[in-house]
């Protein structure tokens, strides 16, 4: 049985390494600075809406400390501005044929891992989940803990990734191994491009309209480039497996990128999702206003420690018109 080794233990890797290990697993978890030290001393918390739990998993501040081997299955949980250090990282002291998980947002995560690695899988992870103080992380959803499937990168399905599906869903996930692994992510790339919207606005009708803009565009820009989506309903119904459970303003209030102008971190994930959007459009000849706007003021904010919700729609309004 594989050693899973979690890179980046917050909201999402902090919950899938936790629900690994009381799953009997052997499980590894990767994490920095006051989150690091909280869970060498104290343990991993789970918080959830019937109470919490506390983890005691090995902790590590990088893989070479981890002392990661081809055998490891690598759970790459980190925020997609992250993926390069963490790449570079894991390649200094990793074989190249180390089995990689790219559990994240966006869709250039995998393209990066295979730069350097042999077996990366993509990761479509859909989980209520939050982290906001050291040690600490959010969950809350029934029956099972979300979805996570995954599959070869660019496509394919093999019994590395059956296996790695199995004990997700011993671990209390819903998880298959799919073949064509990007068109799912490409679709939930679509509803991410709102994470921004969550993040910079107090959310009402007009951000609403932000949002449909931001998704037409991000439609176009993917119809442009032949890039291959999952059809909306089969994704809702994927989504249909599990129940967010109210637990408080902290959770329910944002999503990943809300979390991270809570957390002040600095940086923000808006080049990968609204940036992905920009980019495309730029390659293929179809303008993209909103997604660049969202994506720089996204930018500032987060570089300037800005609260959640604290831009307003004038902000906006003045890029789109410069």
């Amino acid at each position: 049985m594989a050693r899973y080794v979690v890179y980046g233990a917050g909201a999402i890797g902090g919950v899938v390494g936790a629900r690994l290990h009381a799953a009997g697993r052997e499980v590894a978890l990767i994490a920095r600075g006051e989150h690091h030290d909280a869970i060498a001393r104290s343990g991993l918390v789970v918080e959830h809406p019937g109470g919490q739990e506390t983890y005691r998993i090995p902790v590590f501040s990088d893989p070479e400390a981890a002392r990661v081997v081809p055998e490891d299955v690598v759970v790459l949980t980190t925020k997609s501005q992250d993926s390069h250090a963490a790449l570079a990282s894991l390649a200094a002291c990793c074989s190249p044929d180390l089995t990689l998980v790219c559990a994240q947002n966006g869709v250039d995560n995998e393209r990066s891992a295979l730069r350097r690695f042999a077996n990366v899988y993509g990761g479509l992870v859909v989980m209520p989940a939050a982290h906001l103080r050291a040690g600490v992380v959010i969950h809350a959803a029934e029956p099972v803990a979300g979805v996570l499937d995954l599959g070869r990168a660019p496509n394919g399905r093999d019994e590395r990734a059956s296996a790695i599906a199995e004990d997700l869903r011993a671990a209390g996930f819903a998880s298959e191994a799919v073949e064509e692994v990007m068109s799912w992510k490409r679709r939930k790339l679509l509803t991410n491009i709102a994470n921004t919207v969550n993040a910079l606005f107090v959310e009402d009708e007009a951000t609403e309209r932000i949002v449909e803009r931001a998704g037409e565009e991000g439609r176009a820009c993917l119809a442009a480039a032949h890039l291959e989506v999952v059809a909306e309903s089969a994704f809702e119904a994927r989504l249909g497996f599990f129940r967010e459970q109210t637990m408080g303003e902290q959770l329910v209030a944002g999503s990943s990128s809300w979390q991270s102008l809570a957390r002040h971190t600095g940086t923000i994930e808006a080049d990968y999702l609204n940036g992905e959007i920009a980019l495309l459009g730029r390659l293929h000849g179809i303008p993209t206003p909103v997604n660049a706007a969202l994506q720089r003021l996204a930018n500032q904010h987060a570089a300037r420690r800005s609260r959640p919700g604290g831009v307003s729609l004038a902000e906006l309004e003045g890029l789109l018109q410069a």
